[in-house]
């Protein structure tokens, strides 16, 4: 019985400890003949969808889209973004007191995870750049839990001279 009680606090923790934007690395291997590009740690088995998104100026911010069931991951294959996320308290009217997370990634960094209950925005800091999400729903499925607000509702792009807003 104790044992019981100990496997399902422990399954509880481990999907507490899943709520959270996850980093996953990426590490590379050379040799003479060039070099591998690897995330180990990655599982992209509920990824069902995926796109890519390329801006034509330099400082762009896409910002904030949320989800209540939507999972994402967030890679970037060319340039330099700035990856933000905020945990969404309400759907209705979010605090804007909200904590920011923000990465600083690259292509050789990996890849975010976002989970259901987060808003999510990026920012092309390159000329030459895309980004790429994984989504764990359809469009249709996402369409229907997509919750829009303003790109400057959390702030953490003004720090960074933005050129355009969407």
């Amino acid at each position: 019985m104790i044992r019981d009680i100990q496997t399902r606090i422990f399954s509880k923790l481990l999907v507490l400890s899943s709520m959270d934007p996850i980093f996953f690395e990426s590490n590379s291997s050379s040799d003479e003949r060039g070099t591998v590009s690897f995330t180990n740690d990655l599982n992209l088995q509920k990824a069902i969808r995926t796109y890519k998104v390329e801006n034509s100026q330099l400082k762009t911010v896409r910002a904030w889209h949320g989800h209540k069931v939507e999972e994402k991951w967030v890679n970037v294959e060319q340039g330099e973004f700035l990856v933000c996320v905020v945990k969404v308290d309400d759907f209705t009217s979010p605090s804007k007191d909200s904590e920011i997370q923000t990465y600083k990634m690259s292509p050789k960094d990996g890849f975010l995870y976002i989970p259901p209950n987060f808003a999510n925005g990026a920012m092309n800091l390159t000329e030459d750049n895309a980004i790429r999400y994984y989504s764990s729903s359809t469009l249709e499925e996402s369409l229907n839990d997509d919750f829009r607000f303003e790109s400057n509702y959390w702030d953490p792009w003004s720090q960074h001279n933005p050129n355009f807003y969407e």
